[in-house]
C-alpha cells in the first residue's frame, strides 16, 4: 500500500483549500501504484503529459475536429491552451490551487480551457451545460469557486447562481467554438506558456457526480489520477493509436466524457470530433462523416442509432458502451446493425473512469456480463458487513486501483464509500471463475418485494426484448401489503398503441421470462424517461415524473 503524505509539503498550491478539504488519510483507499506504468516523477503537470508531442513530431497531426468544418492541429491547440493559462495567471489573478468552474458544451474552447486552467495550475471544475441554478449554486458553495469562464447563451442560471456577498468571483465569458471575450484576450498573449511545476499528487480536477441520488458529491483527482486512467483503459483495452479519431455523446463535464473525448484521444496522438449536441441522430451522421473510429457514448444511444438511422460506419472499430447498464437486446442490435460487438465499460465519477470491462474481441458469457478488471485494478465482491463473498455470490462490487475515491469536505461519505482499503462503488453483482463481474443493480436501486430483493435491470433486460418496447426503466412502488412493487415505466415502440392491452401483454411476457415474484404489477407509459445530462437513466423520478405519463 502506497503511504499518503498528510502535509502536502511537495504541493505547488498557494490556495490551499482543496488540499485542507480532502479526508483525512486513514479515509483513504488504498492506492495501487507499484505497477511500473504507474510510476510518476514527484513533480509532473499532467496536461505536459497527455499532450506529449504537441511541439514535436505530430504537431501538425489533428487534434480536435468540430461542425462548420473547424480544426485545430496539435500546435494550433498548444498555442491555445498557453495563452488561455496567460489569460488565468495574468489578467484574472487566478494562482495555483483556485478552483475554475467551466460551463459549457462539448467544443473546442471548453477542452482548451480544461487543459489550460489545468496547466497553469488551478483545479478545473467543468460543469454540464443543463444544470440549473440551484445545482450551479451547490457547486459554486461547495468547491467555493474562485473563477468562472462561460459560454456565451448559457449565463441565465448561472447569473443566478452567482453570491452576491462574501468573496468576489471572477467571470469571463467566450464563443464556440472559439471566440469572444476569452479569445480575444488570449490572441494578446504569447504562444509559449510553462506549465506550473505540481506535485503529481497536486488536485487538479473536481468531479461532480450526476446526482442521480440526492445533491451531487465532489470527488477530488489529482495529476498522477489524470495519467493513471490514460495508461490504463486506453493502453490495454482501446490500444488507441495515432491513427484513430474519436467521437461521443457524452460532456466533457462527465468523466466518461472527459477521458473518452479528450484525455485518451490527445495521450495516443489521435484527434477527436467534438459535437456540441450530440443526440443520436447527430452522432450517427458524426462517426460517418469524420470516419470515425472509436465510439463512446450510452447504450440509449447506441439503441437509437442501431434502430432509427440508416448512416454507414466504415472506419469505426471500437464502440464504448457506459453510464449506465447495457442491456442484451442493446447489445444485439448493434451486432446485428454493424457488426461490431459493444464493448460495455463500467466505472465511476469517485475512480474517474472504467475500471471494469470486457476487451475488443471478447465473448460476453451471458446477458449482465460485463468483462474482468482493467489491467492496473483489481475486483471484489463483498457482503453487507465488508467481508469477501465466495465465488458465484451476489454481493456489493469493490476496487483498487491506481485511482480512488477522494470527497471534498464529506468525510462521512467518504468512510461508507472506502472499506478496508476498497472502494464500495454502490454497484450490486457477482464474479464468476473466469474473473468476469455480472452486473446486478445499483444497491440503492434494488427492490425489496415481499421479502424477494429483485434486480431492476434484470426486468429492463427482459422488456427491451418485447417488440412493443422502445424503452422502459423499472423502479419500486411503495405497497402496503409487500412493501414494495415492481413498477415499468415504458415507451412504446413505434406503431404500438400504449394502452391496458399492451400492458397486460407486457406483464404476461415477464411472468414468462422471469420468476413470478418479479413480473411489473404497475404498468404506465411514457413519452420519454426522466435521464441526467450524462444519459443516465433516473430511477427515482419515474414514480413522480407525471409529466410524461401517457
Amino acid at each position: 500500500m502506497t503511504s499518503i503524505a498528510s502535509a502536502y509539503s511537495e504541493s505547488a498550491h498557494l490556495d490551499r483549500f482543496v488540499l485542507d478539504n480532502l479526508p483525512p488519510p486513514d479515509a483513504w483507499p488504498e492506492l495501487l501504484l507499484n505497477q511500473a506504468e504507474f510510476a510518476v516523477p514527484p513533480r509532473l503537470n499532467c496536461v505536459s503529459d497527455v499532450l506529449g508531442g504537441a511541439s514535436s513530431d505530430r504537431a501538425e497531426g489533428l487534434a480536435i475536429l468540430a461542425p462548420g468544418s473547424f480544426q485545430w492541429s496539435y500546435h494550433d491547440l498548444d498555442i491555445v491552451i498557453n495563452q488561455v493559462a496567460q489569460v488565468l495567471a495574468e489578467d484574472l489573478g487566478m494562482t495555483s490551487g483556485n478552483r475554475v468552474l467551466v460551463r459549457g458544451w462539448n467544443t473546442p474552447a471548453f477542452a482548451a480551457i480544461w487543459l489550460a486552467v489545468v496547466k497553469a495550475g488551478g483545479v478545473v471544475v467543468p460543469t454540464m451545460p443543463l444544470l440549473r441554478a440551484k445545482e450551479l449554486r451547490h457547486i459554486i458553495d461547495k468547491a467555493q469557486i474562485t473563477h468562472v469562464l462561460y459560454e456565451q447563451g448559457l449565463e441565465a442560471d448561472l447569473v443566478t447562481a452567482l453570491p452576491t456577498s462574501g468573496p468576489a468571483i471572477t467571470v469571463m465569458s467566450y464563443d464556440a467554438p472559439w471566440g469572444g471575450e476569452l479569445a480575444r484576450a488570449a490572441s494578446m498573449k504569447r504562444s509559449t506558456f510553462e506549465a506550473v511545476d505540481t506535485w503529481s499528487g497536486d488536485p487538479c480536477l473536481i468531479a461532480f457526480t450526476s446526482g442521480t441520488t440526492g445533491p451531487a458529491k465532489a470527488t477530488v483527482h489529482t495529476h498522477r489520477d489524470i495519467l493513471a486512467i490514460c495508461n490504463t483503459f486506453p493502453s490495454s483495452i482501446l490500444r488507441a493509436n495515432d491513427t484513430d479519431r474519436f467521437i461521443g455523446s457524452p460532456p466533457l463535464a462527465f468523466t466518461f466524457g472527459l477521458g473518452g473525448l479528450l484525455l485518451f484521444p490527445l495521450t495516443a496522438g489521435a484527434s477527436t470530433v467534438l459535437l456540441d449536441r450530440a443526440s443520436p441522430e447527430a452522432l450517427s451522421r458524426g462517426i460517418e462523416e469524420y470516419g470515425a473510429t472509436i465510439c463512446f457514448t450510452a447504450p440509449t444511444a447506441y439503441r437509437k442509432i442501431a434502430t432509427e438511422t440508416s448512416e454507414s460506419f466504415p472506419a469505426l472499430r471500437i464502440c464504448v458502451s457506459a453510464g449506465e447498464p447495457l442491456p442484451d437486446a442493446t447489445r444485439q442490435r448493434w451486432r446485428e446493425r454493424t457488426g461490431l460487438e459493444l464493448l460495455d465499460g463500467l466505472g465511476s465519477t469517485e475512480l474517474l473512469h472504467i475500471f471494469v470491462a470486457n476487451p475488443p474481441g471478447t465473448t460476453v458469457s451471458s446477458p449482465g456480463a460485463i468483462g474482468g478488471a482493467v489491467p492496473g485494478y483489481r475486483i471484489t465482491v463483498l457482503d453487507d458487513k465488508g467481508s469477501p463473498v465466495s465465488t458465484g455470490t451476489v454481493g456489493r462490487l469493490a476496487v483498487k486501483g491506481p485511482t480512488g475515491c477522494r470527497y471534498l469536505a464529506d468525510e462521512a461519505r467518504q468512510r461508507a464509500y472506502v472499506v478496508d482499503g476498497w472502494n464500495v462503488t454502490g454497484d450490486t453483482g457477482w464474479i464468476d471463475e473466469s474473473g468476469s463481474y455480472h452486473h446486478v443493480g445499483r444497491y440503492d436501486d434494488m427492490i425489496v418485494s415481499a421479502g424477494y430483493n429483485i434486480s431492476p435491470v434484470e426486468i429492463e433486460e427482459l422488456l427491451l426484448t418485447h417488440p412493443g418496447v422502445y424503452e422502459c426503466g423499472v423502479a419500486a412502488l411503495p405497497d402496503p401489503v409487500r412493501g414494495q412493487i415492481v413498477a415499468a415505466y415504458v415507451v412504446p415502440a413505434a406503431g404500438w398503441t400504449a394502452d391496458v392491452v399492451l400492458a397486460e401483454d407486457l406483464q404476461h411476457f415477464a411472468k414468462a421470462g422471469l420468476a413470478p415474484y418479479k413480473y411489473p404489477r404497475h404498468v404506465s407509459f411514457r413519452r420519454s424517461l426522466p435521464r441526467t445530462d450524462s444519459g443516465k437513466l433516473q430511477r427515482s423520478k419515474l414514480s413522480v415524473d407525471a409529466e410524461n405519463t401517457r
